[in-house]
């Protein structure tokens, strides 16, 4: 006999914005501001359409064709890219930016890795099927009948390609299909309930989800690795208090760059994850950082590889 899952056999933790731990997490994501606009802009239309309609009653009191239009957007957001490239931070931390923007509270539910499960029949779709119940219930209670929403929930999909792979990938099994099936009524669930509720997929892999699930995403954000500017921005704001000067800050930019055409540029956590600790670990206790001693660290350092989207 199948047992529904708990709510923390689903989700292992649940995160409440505001609050001040996300939000210096993303503050520390430099080099992202595009995304996180962009992100916290559209997650604040699907989880409260009140904020645009009152713009557009402000602004364009005769476009509620064009309103509607973006209001009937699916709840699904997915971010995409390279290793490394911060989407999964970002998703983890949004909720607050989102939180602060609509004035109202958030709980981002991330999704357990348990959720693939043992590949039991019909196992998957009972994990897939009882997230959204959890999420839908949590959102229903949030609903407000004047249009604005008294709070939202947030469901992340880490490594979503696990979860919803392409069903017409001819060696996938019946169970994974029906999996598939069980999130794309889940999101459907959402979009036709009208709930202050909105989906985060983070994926490397988008060409490997099924077309159906990302052609209900209201946007694909996509992540890569940083370039020259971003790499100078990240670099400067994290090693000029070690005395490194310009010149030294513009060289370590050059050396975690492509260094070939077959070789790809450092990943932002690359840089701020290895690079540049081991730069402080090389120095630390006995001396100073100095020049030499980071160029050496980033010279004998190599980026993660790439990951091959196919």
């Amino acid at each position: 006999m199948n047992v529904k899952p708990s709510l923390d056999e689903l989700f292992e933790r649940r995160i409440n914005f505001p609050d001040f731990e996300p939000q210096e997490r993303l503050a520390r994501l430099v080099g992202l501001d595009e995304q996180k606009e962009r992100l916290s802009k559209i997650l604040g239309l699907l989880v409260n359409p009140y904020g645009i309609q009152e713009w557009a009653k402000k602004y364009h009191p005769d476009a509620r064709a064009a309103v509607d239009t973006v209001l009937r957007r699916p709840p699904l957001v997915v971010l995409a890219g390279d290793v490394g490239s911060g989407k999964t931070e970002l998703a983890e931390t949004i909720g607050d930016a989102v939180a602060r923007q609509e004035d109202i509270d958030i709980t981002l539910y991330p999704l357990s890795l348990a959720t693939r499960g043992q590949g039991r029949v019909g196992e998957m779709t009972q994990l897939v099927s009882a997230a959204f119940d959890y999420t839908i219930e949590a959102a229903d209670k949030l609903k407000n009948t004047n249009g604005k929403a008294r709070g939202a929930v947030l469901l992340l999909i880490d490594e979503a390609d696990a979860l919803a792979q392409s069903r017409e990938n001819a060696q996938m099994h019946h169970e994974d299909r029906a999996g598939v099936n069980a999130f794309i009524r889940g999101i459907d669930r959402i979009a036709n309930q009208k709930l202050p509720a909105a989906v985060l997929m983070c994926t490397n892999r988008l060409k490997a989800l099924d077309p159906a699930v990302q052609r209900r995403a209201a946007e694909v954000l996509t992540f890569s690795r940083p370039n020259d500017e971003q790499r100078h921005y990240l670099l400067h704001s994290k090693l000029t208090g070690l005395g490194l000067n310009s010149t030294a800050i513009e060289e370590l930019v050059r050396l975690t760059g492509p260094r070939d055409t077959n070789s790809p540029g450092f990943t932002f956590s690359d840089i701020t994850q290895r690079l540049i600790p081991s730069i402080i670990l090389a120095a630390y206790p006995y001396s100073a950082v100095s020049v030499h001693s980071a160029l050496q660290v980033v010279n004998k350092m190599t980026p993660t590889p790439a990951f091959i989207d196919r």
